[in-house]
């Protein structure tokens, strides 16, 4: 799975495994799932932290307790699965995000 790929992944584990504003999830169970999905396995979960933060950054997240490098999210607002027309590729956004492509290559306005 290439780097670039990765925050539009975490979008997608998101979307579909932690879709509800009153679930609590960590960067752990994330990372998790996506060394399952074919994460390189040389990348630790220091090397994922910085998509976290960009995604808590944005809006999408909040984050509501740390315990050393594992950190507990919630969703601000419902992910929606939408099609990008620019990328042709299928994304995932909180309600309340702007409402550009998050893939780094696209940045499109939906």
């Amino acid at each position: 799975m290439p780097s670039v790929a990765l925050p539009l992944q975490i979008r997608k584990i998101i979307f579909e495994k932690f879709n509800d504003v009153n679930l609590r999830f960590t960067n752990d169970e994330i990372f998790e799932l996506l060394k399952t999905d074919g994460l390189d396995p040389s990348l630790t979960i220091d090397d994922v932290e910085q998509y976290f933060n960009q995604l808590r950054d944005g809006g999408l997240i909040r984050q509501i307790a740390q315990n050393f490098t594992t950190n507990h999210y919630k969703l601000f607002d419902v992910v929606e699965k939408i099609k990008c027309n620019s990328c042709n590729l299928e994304i995932y956004l909180g309600k309340m995000e702007p409402r550009v492509c998050p893939n780094s290559e696209c940045k499109a306005t939906i």
